[in-house]
């Protein structure tokens, strides 16, 4: 049945082996609660950004689809999963159900599947379980997967099935954990051929409840992977750093840490209204001053470089976990 026919749209969060996929399963909380959130608090509203570059594809999407969730489905695999989705979305019990190593009824039941688990599951044959190719006829696939593409997934989903069947369609998004807080920088990998408007229309309203969008083409989408996915980890070891020189010069390190953490936020803020970085760091780099000396220190430290090869690094990492290899960050 068409999507637009349903009463209702049911959401669903498929997990894989839970174990060692904190980030992912992280993620997948972070994403039903800042959905959630938004369906009961409507003033916060993202659209999607437009990209300086030209880069991004223009999409229509900002007015809402036809239908919005209203259930939602999490399915994880262990006990302790169950209890941490439960306690962490308690606010949200009346429209949550979470099912326990029942993947394929959480599949049945939804419209919407969001793809939130390691891929090295999907290689161990998540999405091949008998019946899972029928249960996703017609259906729209969400994969957050670092580095594997939707080609990937289909190919995963579909080349053992005997006969042909409709296909789900699969769309490649990369959130990230501000999600939690509806703060997530999201890139929605463009699709061929472009998703019908009304699928396309509510992937961009569910992502844009929890954050700002950008389209991108999928081959931009692990180095959206390392800037945005793994971005905020990046983000917190600078702001920790900062913190922490200010407390061997003598602040108090609660002082330190909020001191640190809004003038980040302040500054990126300033970047977002249309300041430039560069223009900005000149503006507060005074002639001999105090902001030049600490500068000249993190150039000789190569921060701006080790910071670009981290992002190359993630990049290079997120492409091969997506081929299921192992080990991806051992020295080569």
């Amino acid at each position: 049945m068409p999507l637009h026919d349903r009463l209702d749209i049911v959401g669903g969060i498929l997990n894989g082996n839970s174990e060692g996929s904190t980030g992912q399963r992280t993620l997948g909380i972070a994403i039903l609660s800042g959905i959630l959130s938004s369906l009961s608090d409507s003033s916060k509203t993202f659209k999607t950004s437009p990209s300086p570059s030209g880069a991004t594809t223009p999409l229509p999407h900002d007015d809402p689809p036809p239908r919005v969730p209203s259930r939602f489905i999490a399915c994880v695999t262990r006990p302790a999963s169950a209890k941490r989705v439960g306690a962490e979305l308690s606010p949200f019990s009346s429209s949550l159900t979470v099912l326990q190593n029942e993947n394929l009824k959480g599949v049945h039941e939804a419209d919407v599947i969001i793809l939130a688990c390691k891929p090295k599951n999907i290689k161990d044959g998540l999405l091949r379980e008998e019946g899972m190719a029928e249960a996703l006829q017609g259906k729209l696939l969400v994969s957050i997967l670092a580095g594997m593409t939707a080609e990937q997934l289909e190919d995963n989903i579909y080349s053992a099935v005997p006969s042909p069947i409709e296909r789900c369609r699969v769309v490649r998004v990369m959130p990230n954990t501000a999600s939690l807080i509806r703060e997530s920088m999201t890139v929605i990998g463009t699709c061929t051929p472009p998703l019908p408007s009304h699928q396309a229309a509510l992937v961009t309203w569910i992502f844009t409840r929890i954050g700002r969008v950008v389209h991108l083409p999928p081959y931009m989408m692990d180095a959206s992977t390392a800037l945005c996915g793994s971005g905020p980890a990046f983000f917190a070891l600078i702001l920790e750093a900062m913190a922490d020189g200010a407390v061997a010069m003598g602040l108090p390190r609660a002082e330190a840490q909020l001191m640190a953490a809004q003038t980040m936020k302040g500054t990126a803020e300033m970047v977002q209204n249309g300041q430039h970085p560069a223009l900005l760091r000149e503006q507060v780099c005074t002639p001999g001053g105090c902001t030049a000396g600490g500068l000249q220190v993190l150039e000789d430290g190569k921060v701006r470089a080790s910071v670009a090869t981290g992002v190359r690094m993630a990049t290079d990492a997120a492409s091969r976990l997506g081929r299921g290899e192992q080990g991806v960050n051992a020295p080569r």
